[in-house]
């Protein structure tokens, strides 16, 4: 057999061994299955398209709390102060019309009193291990609308949450949290209080979580200087009280919409084991970010 030709078979093996590597399956009572490899997602379609389990071969990194707001992965609508307090149902709690289109998961919800309808779109990248979401804000109101997006991650509070950044602010009105800056970069090592502590942070495109193994890698839009929406910002992140969950948080530019039109932003995450301790290291950085690349 000539060297073309055994190149040829290995590349059609090596192509058909990817496709493989990825499917999109129903799973019944609304959830949907996304795998790539040995990494596995469960989307809830019935109850607002929140990522309920996000897990490599059988251990999970998502929060499995029971109380509402207290577990899996959400998308809301930002600034906050447009709705304040509860999650707006359309976004985080009501339905998802959903289809499968190919290798892709397609989420669209109602639209809310706000004005906007939000979309999700799930699918994966078998080369880079990667499940890829890409959020869609739809203004269907009659008006110029301002609008960013924000996605909410919350994990078991345990291990070590780190960014890049030089520093990090309190938010919304709440105490501050423990961060640390070293071996380039802003370390959370997580920590217990009674009260409820938020923060603020300009990044660099890509945020981590280590614990049990387990390093979660999400890479996003790096935001410049003013794009964030007002009083709110590229990273964020929240510690419930006690040793509960903590959000891991992330925003889009905010952008202007004139009606009938829509912005898309698109969230990369990754889940690799490590050797590695959950403590700040040079080499845990190293690892989140050759993830992120």
């Amino acid at each position: 057999m000539s060297t073309m030709k055994r190149f040829f078979l290995l590349a059609c093996c090596l192509m058909a061994a990817a496709a493989s590597a990825q499917t999109i399956e129903t799973l019944g009572d609304g959830k949907y299955g996304i795998s790539v490899g040995d990494v596995t997602m469960t989307v809830d379609a019935a109850h607002g398209a929140k990522i309920l389990s996000y897990k490599l071969g059988g251990v999970e990194v998502l929060n499995q709390g029971r109380m509402p707001n207290s577990f899996g992965s959400t998308f809301w609508t930002s600034p906050q102060k447009e709705w304040n307090w509860p999650p707006v149902a359309e976004y985080d709690t009501k339905p998802f019309q959903a289809e499968i289109q190919g290798n892709t998961l397609v989420l669209t919800g109602d639209k809310s009193r706000f004005g906007y309808s939000v979309s999700k779109a799930f699918t994966t990248d078998p080369a880079r291990g990667a499940i890829v979401i890409t959020y869609t804000i739809h203004n269907e109101s009659g008006e110029v609308r301002q609008v960013a997006p924000w996605e909410i991650s919350r994990v078991p509070n345990g291990g070590v949450l780190f960014f890049q950044a030089k520093a990090v602010e309190p938010a919304n009105n709440m105490t501050g949290l423990p961060f640390t800056y070293e071996h380039g970069g802003a370390w959370y090592v997580m920590d217990e209080a009674r009260e409820n502590r938020k923060i603020n942070a300009d990044g660099k495109g890509w945020l981590a979580f280590c614990n049990n193994g387990l390093l979660f890698v999400k890479k996003f839009q790096d935001l410049k200087a003013g794009q964030a929406a007002p009083a709110e910002a590229e990273i964020q992140a929240y510690a419930n009280p006690g040793k509960t969950f903590v959000e891991i948080e992330e925003q889009g530019a905010y952008t202007t919409l004139a009606p009938g039109a829509s912005v898309s932003w698109t969230v990369r995450w990754y889940l690799a084991p490590t050797e590695l301790d959950a403590v700040p290291s040079k080499a845990l950085l190293k690892q989140a970010k050759k993830l992120a690349r």
